[in-house]
């Protein structure tokens, strides 16, 4: 069965690292766990104790489902619901974050109210729209929205923040992160309230600080690349001194025959996986491995076999098909054979899918 390693203790000191990064910039920061999937056992050998990492506010996930489970490890870690919240449920937003990012006003009205029935106050962040067209209030509405949010007695506006880099790649330049610090200062004159969080950071804005490119009012950052997988979508590179090395996925050969290279018959749209990523000249002879995981599992995009002799040839729901190479070893042994395990390394979204796919076993170690 084909398995993903999690390396618990080169994450922490990621973690760890990256504080001391946030230390001597003067910034704060939130742990955003998503990629872990609500997986229970990594988070609980991952999660730190915020109050041994100084400048770490808490820990923020896009799933419910996961911040109940980090609630049920450790009450006392403040957490933060990074996702715009339905309607449908904001009980359990009330219930298990106690910090929400949010940009509609009727969702925030409904948060009011049941805060109240739970005898709580909502911490929220209000989302700016900058350029990324996700979630975030227009620039032109951000007065009034904030005028009328004002009036709830059992929400706690705590600061404004930004998107940028997660759906379009919208680089966060220092021109559009000024923007958050000239409305944290009309609205702060305007309604004489304070703003604690201007939270406009993420893994990809790390390498902005080290450059002075940061404005000194956004004092916060969302971090989960950076932390996990210790690499920045900036450069899409490592970032400083960061372990890379914090997940490895392994799959076993379950077949491996030699076979043409060109599919035989007619072809049609019938097939629900890939088709040929080349055009072969000739219809010759390949090595075929086959693979014990499948698009249901991860995207081949996302991965990429230790050994670069190793072609991807396509892949259905739940099987992937490799050319390769065999080798004959020093030993005398060959290199592939039926059972034999093959090593991957991954990107971001590779992790994230393989760990909230239930076909994928998960090792902590």
């Amino acid at each position: 069965m084909a398995y993903l390693t999690v390396y618990s203790k080169r994450i922490k000191k990621n973690i760890k690292k990256i504080d001391r990064i946030m230390q001597k910039h003067n910034k704060k920061w939130t742990l955003v766990a998503k990629v872990l999937g609500g997986h229970k056992e990594s988070l609980k050998k991952i999660l730190p104790k915020c109050k041994d990492i100084d400048n770490l506010t808490g820990v923020a996930d896009s799933r419910l489902s996961s911040l109940e489970t980090i609630k049920n490890i450790n009450s006392e870690i403040n957490t933060m619901y990074i996702a715009p919240p339905s309607i449908k449920s904001v009980d359990k937003v009330v219930k298990f974050a106690d910090v929400s990012l949010n940009s509609s006003y009727s969702t925030i009205k409904k948060l009011n109210e049941e805060a109240k029935k739970q005898n709580k106050i909502q911490k929220i962040i209000i989302m700016v729209e900058l350029g990324e067209l996700r979630e975030g209030v227009l620039r032109e509405n951000i007065i009034e929205f904030y005028e009328k949010v004002f009036t709830l007695n059992n929400i706690e506006i705590i600061g404004l923040g930004t998107n940028l880099g997660c759906m379009y790649g919208v680089e966060p330049t220092y021109d559009k992160l000024i923007q958050l610090s000239l409305y944290k200062e009309i609205i702060e004159a305007k309604f004489d309230k304070h703003l604690d969080i201007i939270s406009g950071g993420s893994s990809i804005s790390l390498p902005m600080l080290s450059k002075d490119k940061i404005p000194p009012n956004m004092n916060h950052f969302r971090i989960g690349e950076a932390a996990f997988l210790g690499t920045t979508p900036l450069t899409e590179g490592k970032f400083k001194n960061l372990s890379r090395n914090t997940f490895k996925f392994y799959s076993y050969i379950v077949e491996l025959e030699e076979k043409r290279s060109k599919p035989q018959g007619n072809l049609t749209n019938a097939n629900v996986g890939d088709g040929l990523p080349y055009n072969p000249k000739e219809n010759e002879t390949i090595l075929r491995a086959v693979l014990d995981y499948g698009k249901l599992d991860v995207e081949n995009k996302h991965l990429a076999p230790k050994n670069p002799d190793m072609k991807f040839a396509g892949s259905s729901s739940d099987m992937s098909v490799y050319n390769v190479k065999q080798i004959t070893k020093k030993d005398g042994n060959k290199m592939y054979k039926v059972g034999s395990k093959v090593q991957f390394n991954l990107d971001y979204m590779g992790v994230a899918r393989l760990m909230t796919s239930k076909y994928i076993d998960k090792r902590v170690v």
